[in-house]
């Protein structure tokens, strides 16, 4: 009997070794290694996200309105581990995921293709935090920041892991042939679409179209431009999900497409105005890497050449009649975002080819018309869904609380009224905190302020 048990024990000294190396042998070194400097890339797209959208506004809500991006990073990070990755990428019906792996049960180190799950689940974590974020540039300087931190919540649940699902997690997009390699659609027209829809809902700011609203801190854009490039390096990168050649494509796409914009947007800006605008070259800059997104892993990169360059011309005169209209879009997230990322999309359908990326599809260019109408019809479908539930929710939080500030507290700032805090400290004394008011005569001031 001894003898029996200690030949058993033996075996399964064997066997047990034998089953985790062969396990750990389908693990790619290489693949694993550049999906973690991609996750690290993508993450730091957020903080980079908050520089440029930080420059942008006014100085009294600067930190208000990086510290919106900001926030992401926890609320969308920890509500993705929670529920968010399952219902995305558990199996579910053809629209939403199940609670398969909610908490990451099962969600592991083993193999998920050649990287590890856990690995993967990080990565399009990332792609859930910015998304998010991306919405803020919409309602920035009037949205109150604990209803914003709800609605990012619930939004990332109910429009943003569905959307992921239809496209990346087996869902009917995908299955119907939907090409969108790292975001156009899920990331991009989802976000453009659901800013819009904030925007209108809050309402304009209380000086918008009454005084010029101009960015306070032109190197702050620049810097975040930059930094988000470098980011989206891992973001359109990384969704090859391996170090191979299809990688290496959507780099060198993503460094083409948005120069390409850049020198388009340049020679508009140029034609139209005489000037050449440093807040134009970096939106110049996003619009590129936005219209590539979708397309990054599926085109040649002279398609990606002209891509980007076609890109420009729908961004850059939807902004200039935006700015005509009552439509506050604070940072124009739509016409970036939005249109960037349809933009995208539907040429993804004209250049796409089957030649230099056999996991995808021939598009027009290449005898598939029939992919065009694929693209329109994915574009379509979730910019009606997240415009629809993005109405609901605002519209459901708005009952339950005040969404927007008070006009009083919009005109001090959102740094002061809602984090106690001030971006730039000058004069000889902080800004008290309270309801109360004080005269300013001794300061030399006219009116009140509030005080603690």
């Amino acid at each position: 009997m001894a003898k029996r048990f200690l030949l058993v024990v033996a075996t399964l000294a064997l066997v047990v070794p034998c089953a985790y190396a062969q396990e750990a042998s389908s693990l790619s070194g290489a693949d694993t290694a550049w999906m973690l400097v991609s996750t690290a890339l993508v993450l730091l797209m957020t903080p980079a996200l908050a520089f440029f959208y930080g420059g942008l506004v006014r100085s009294k809500n600067t930190l208000n309105t990086m510290m919106m991006s900001f926030v992401a990073l926890g609320v969308s990070g920890v509500l993705w581990a929670l529920v968010g990755y399952s219902l995305a990428f558990g199996k579910g019906t053809a629209f939403v995921g199940d609670f398969s792996m909610a908490l990451l049960s099962g969600v592991g180190l083993e193999p998920d293709g050649s990287i590890p799950s856990l690995l993967f689940m990080g990565f399009q974590g990332t792609f859930a935090i910015i998304t998010a974020a991306l919405i803020s540039g919409a309602v920035v300087e009037r949205m109150r920041f604990v209803p914003y931190m709800v609605f990012i919540a619930v939004w990332g649940l109910l429009v943003y892991a569905p959307v992921t699902h239809w496209v990346w997690g087996g869902g009917w997009l995908g299955e119907m042939g939907a090409l969108d390699f790292a975001g156009g659609a899920v990331v991009h027209v989802n976000a453009g679409i659901a800013a819009v829809v904030a925007a209108l809902v809050l309402g304009a700011r209380k000086d918008y179209g009454n005084e010029a609203i101009i960015p306070h801190n032109v190197p702050f854009v620049l810097l975040g431009a930059g930094v988000l490039w470098f980011g989206w390096f891992g973001f359109n990168g990384g969704s090859a999900l391996a170090a191979d050649g299809i990688a290496a494509l959507a780099l060198v796409n993503t460094m083409l497409a948005p120069a390409a914009c850049l020198v388009t947007w340049t020679l508009l800006d140029h034609m139209v105005t005489r000037k050449i605008t440093a807040v134009g070259i970096a939106t110049a800059i996003v619009v590129g890497l936005v219209a590539i997104t979708p397309a990054a892993g599926f085109v040649t990169p002279a398609s990606a050449l002209a891509l980007g360059a076609l890109a420009a011309f729908p961004s850059y005169f939807i902004i200039r009649w935006r700015v005509r209209t009552s439509v506050d879009d604070s940072l124009d997230v739509f016409a970036a975002h939005g249109v960037g990322g349809l933009t995208g999309a539907l040429l993804t359908g004209v250049f796409a080819s089957a030649a230099i990326n056999a996991g995808g599809a021939d598009g027009l260019l290449f005898g598939n018309a029939g992919q065009v109408g694929i693209q329109a019809l994915s574009v379509l479908a979730v910019a009606i869904y997240s415009g629809a539930v993005t109405f609901v929710i605002l519209k459901v939080l708005g009952q339950v609380t005040e969404i927007r500030a008070a006009a009083d507290d919009e005109g001090i700032g959102m740094d002061i009224t809602d984090h106690g805090e001030e971006a730039y400290a000058d004069g000889e004394g902080a800004v008290l905190l309270d309801r109360t008011e004080v005269p300013l005569e001794a300061n030399g001031l006219n009116g009140m302020q509030p005080t603690l």
